[in-house]
């Protein structure tokens, strides 16, 4: 009897099975070394993403000058009504034209709560001549590339952590005797909700590649606010969509002359990407061990399955 419970806990020790249903990842270690313990917990927190999408953009020009005939200013049409610009007269100017922007950047999570990130973008574009009233503000080119380095700053608004405490909150008022009820809210807090909804501010600066006309720069920072909604495949991979609404400036100056003119443009994007998490767990190669689910060997924590699937499955998950 002695000999075989000290095989027993032998076995234990020596986690033949290579599982332990009590593994937790945010308790469980991820490398034997202290650093390379710290190193995956903070690669487990940084995500790298790609995307792309479609926009609009909405340009305004407040047009002031001592010289407007040295501006690309002409009549859309003579009907004997129309008259040219005078000097010191404000005449304001609108287009609207079409975006394809592209973004590569990189995501820190911290605490659950807020997201910290930065990337670069390229966006390209075409520029529809300025119009107001009977006047047309032509620029040399009608096409576009700017480029821009970014950085952003999220809120989480509702995820699946926020969505078990307001099921906690929703049935607070039910006993605990209500066996039924607590049933229910177990079960719901136990589904799986691959849903996150987040609150992101952006921050950068343009470079202008190429312009629709050389008079044009970039002179000041831009700002832009949006909604990011992430649906996860699993816990390393997720897609996800982004309206956004971006706010720039360019300064128009015409070489020669000491004046300037502001073009206002308001940017409306849906960015569609793909997001992956640097996997902070190791992928088990320990030979005999077939474990699909996240488990431990000799108190170190590994994943069993590909970073393509969710680790945990229940049932209805295993593809």
């Amino acid at each position: 009897m002695l000999l075989i419970s000290s095989g027993i806990v032998h076995a234990q020790e020596e986690d033949i099975f290579g599982i332990d249903t009590k593994a937790r990842p945010d308790k469980t270690r991820r490398s034997e070394s202290g650093v390379g313990n710290i190193t995956r917990g903070i690669m487990s927190k940084i995500s790298l993403e790609l995307g792309g999408g479609y926009g609009m953009h909405l340009n305004a020009m407040d047009f002031n000058s001592g010289m407007p005939d040295n501006y690309p200013i002409s009549i859309i049409s003579d009907d004997g009504s129309s008259q040219d610009i005078l000097a010191g007269e404000t005449r304001t100017f609108k287009s609207n034209s079409s975006a394809i922007p592209f973004d590569a950047g990189v995501r820190i999570d911290l605490f659950g709560l807020f997201a910290i990130g930065g990337g670069y973008g390229r966006e390209m574009g075409s520029m529809a001549a300025l119009e107001g009233d009977s006047h047309q503000f032509t620029f040399s080119s009608d096409k576009y590339v700017f480029d821009k380095m970014y950085g952003t700053l999220g809120l989480v608004l509702y995820d699946a952590k926020r969505r078990r405490a307001f099921l906690n909150w929703k049935y607070r008022k039910y006993s605990g005797n209500n066996h039924y009820m607590q049933a229910q809210r177990k079960l719901r807090m136990e589904q799986n909700y691959p849903w996150r909804f987040t609150l992101e501010g952006e921050y950068g600066s343009i470079k202008v590649q190429e312009s629709y006309d050389d008079a044009l720069t970039a002179t000041e920072p831009y700002y832009a606010i949006g909604l990011r909604i992430e649906r996860e495949f699993s816990e390393y991979t997720k897609i996800f969509l982004k309206p956004n609404a971006s706010f720039r400036k360019f300064n128009y100056q015409l070489e020669g002359l000491e004046e300037s003119q502001m073009l206002e443009q308001k940017l409306f994007t849906i960015n569609l990407g793909v997001a992956l998490r640097l996997p902070g767990t190791k992928r088990c190669k320990i030979p005999g061990c077939g474990v699909k689910m996240k488990h431990l060997h000799n108190g170190v924590g590994y994943r069993g399955s590909s970073i393509w699937h969710m680790q945990n499955r229940k049932v209805g998950q295993w593809y």
